[in-house]
């Protein structure tokens, strides 16, 4: 009888250890008797009825990454580069997840492709490369409402790395390197003229006053005879030629009493 006894308590050990089943925080246990879908479990820890009466699937609730493979798409504008991405997803229904369709992840990837392929199509290559922000979102805007009867929120998707082909790169940096110079000729331009309204200005002002212009041409010739092995040639206005004149012939007719 004790043999008995121990053993029908070690089957029911076994047929209870059998049943238990724990699901992590992250984690939830969807549950099925004889294939019928009874509910969500966990987290912790529950159980089933033995001998397969009752069966679990469990789920990973936590935010899950996915690089889209490279693919190779056209523009608008005809220029066919290569994209990356990358899509971040979770399961908010784990029910949906497994019931409404067969394999969840790959269902969205599959439909992640297209639709980035799509809206790319739909868009010339500035745009692509300059508006990032704004495909991004027309890419989660195209697969996350697709992804709802699936119980998956689509959380971010995002272009990694735009591929160009080696002529359009070469072209790209001629209209840089063109910009940059354009840039660079209109500030120097700016500058001439800068530098011309304030020299016509300076010119107003010595017309006004003669003595600022000599005054301005003793300057220069004092910063043109500070350099080394120069010659200056002093050009003296006649004015001052004719008054040393008369100052020599006035001196001289008082040094000879006339």
């Amino acid at each position: 009888m004790s043999i008995f006894v121990l053993g029908l308590a070690a089957f029911v050990f076994l047929v209870i250890a059998s049943s238990l089943r724990i699901a992590r925080e992250y984690q939830r246990g969807l549950v099925f008797c004889l294939g019928r879908y009874q509910g969500t479990r966990g987290p912790g820890l529950y159980l089933l009825l033995p001998f397969g009466i009752e069966q679990s699937v469990t789920i990973d609730l936590r935010t899950a990454t996915v690089s889209a493979e490279q693919q190779e798409t056209i523009t608008r504008d005809s220029v066919t580069i290569k994209v990356n991405a990358v899509r971040w997803y979770s399961i908010v229904d784990p029910a949906k997840s497994v019931i409404a369709v067969r394999d969840a992840a790959g269902a969205v990837y599959q439909m992640a492709l297209t639709s980035l392929r799509n809206i790319i199509g739909q868009h010339d290559l500035d745009e692509v490369l300059q508006e990032r922000d704004k495909i991004n979102n027309l890419l989660k805007q195209a697969v996350a409402p697709s992804a709802v009867p699936w119980g998956i929120e689509v959380e971010r998707f995002e272009m990694k790395d735009v591929e160009l082909p080696e002529a359009m790169q070469q072209v790209m940096a001629m209209q840089a390197e063109a910009i940059r110079e354009k840039r660079a000729r209109i500030i120097k331009a700016e500058a001439e003229l800068e530098a011309s309204e304030k020299l016509a200005a300076a010119a107003l002002q010595m017309t006004a006053n003669p003595a600022a212009l000599e005054l301005r041409r003793f300057q220069m010739i004092a910063e043109v005879g500070a350099e080394n092995n120069s010659t200056t040639v002093i050009m003296i206005p006649s004015d001052f030629v004719s008054l040393s004149n008369s100052l020599s012939d006035y001196l001289r007719d008082k040094g000879t009493g006339k």
